[in-house]
């Protein structure tokens, strides 16, 4: 295989694409929630292909920096040991290209909904989103609060989507002035989704970090299990995840277009969430893998299906 196609390859392996499903379901729903009324198929789905392309390249450097960042880490972390960076199978050099290329097809694709719509906040707000969505990578080097900035990083998604299909519902003026106008209810559902997910991906990322427990505190990198251990982590990662709920709650409630569907998608996540931390209550660190990836992943797809069902029906 060509050297180039090498280390592309080494660098998608290292990132885990499947995890997309943690943020890509909110974006699209958001993204439908924005939709104007009258918007016809085709329409829908060159929007939606777009914020999916933006979604892919945003998540793709945002992991690709990670891993350049904490290569040395990675590197003395018998969990991590075998990534592609810190391994030595990709050089620094390559990673860093990928990387680079990955933050210019964002910024290009950023411009499309600018032709369809003549809307320029994407393309505008394109550079301090990467830089946003980037610098979670650096956090636990100074705060245990890093698990919050990854939930931002990820809950900036549905915010951004609802700027590239109708940036009104967050008071944005088209074109870009000095008019800021009322955030709609649709803008305050979005917001508080945003909110949901920062908690979602906060209180989850807290249980997955038990598993570098010791080796953050040998590194003097900071988290909440390093500085609380295994049974303060929990109990915050069960608060946090009551707050990400009451923030589903409002998001449901101040959409008017969502009904009995989202709802039961309500009762659904709550159940989901229940079971996370049961897995993780009787079967601790032996739980991770069901309550970190499997039931994460039913809780996203679960609201970003049912949410679009109840928003077209």
């Amino acid at each position: 295989m060509p050297a180039p196609l090498t280390t592309l390859r080494l660098a998608l392996r290292d990132i885990k694409l499947a995890h997309s499903v943690f943020s890509m379901p909110f974006a699209i729903l958001a993204a439908s929630m924005a939709l104007p009324d009258g918007t016809t198929a085709a329409r829908i789905a060159a929007l939606l292909g777009l914020v999916c392309m933006c979604m892919f390249f945003a998540r793709t450097w945002a992991m690709l920096v990670n891993r350049i960042a904490d290569a040395r880490f990675d590197a003395e972390n018998p969990r991590t040991a075998q990534r592609a960076i810190a391994s030595g199978k990709l050089s620094q050099r390559g990673a860093r290209g990928v990387a680079a290329i990955v933050a210019m097809l964002f910024i290009l694709s950023t411009f499309g909904f600018f032709a369809l719509d003549a809307n320029p906040w994407p393309a505008t707000l394109s550079a301090p989103v990467l830089l946003w969505i980037a610098f979670y990578s650096f956090t636990k080097r100074f705060t245990a609060a890093a698990h919050f900035f990854l939930g931002g990083a990820l809950a900036i998604s549905p915010i951004a989507a609802v700027i590239a299909i109708d940036p009104s519902h967050l008071g944005l003026s088209v074109p870009i002035g000095m008019v800021i106008g009322d955030i709609t209810s649709t803008g305050i559902s979005v917001l508080s989704l945003a909110g949901f997910v920062l908690l979602w991906v906060a209180g989850f990322d807290i249980a997955y970090a038990l598993q570098d427990l010791d080796f953050d505190r040998i590194a003097s990198l900071h988290s909440i299990p390093a500085r609380l251990g295994v049974s303060g982590s929990l109990w915050v990662s069960r608060l946090v995840h009551l707050g990400a709920l009451a923030c589903l709650a409002i998001a449901i409630r101040t959409e008017p277009r969502f009904g009995t569907i989202m709802f039961i998608a309500f009762g659904l996540v709550g159940v989901v969430l229940i079971m996370e931390h049961a897995v993780l209550h009787r079967r601790d660190l032996a739980g991770l893998p069901l309550a970190f990836f499997t039931l994460n992943g039913i809780i996203s797809i679960t609201l970003g299906i049912l949410g679009v069902i109840d928003l077209f029906l």
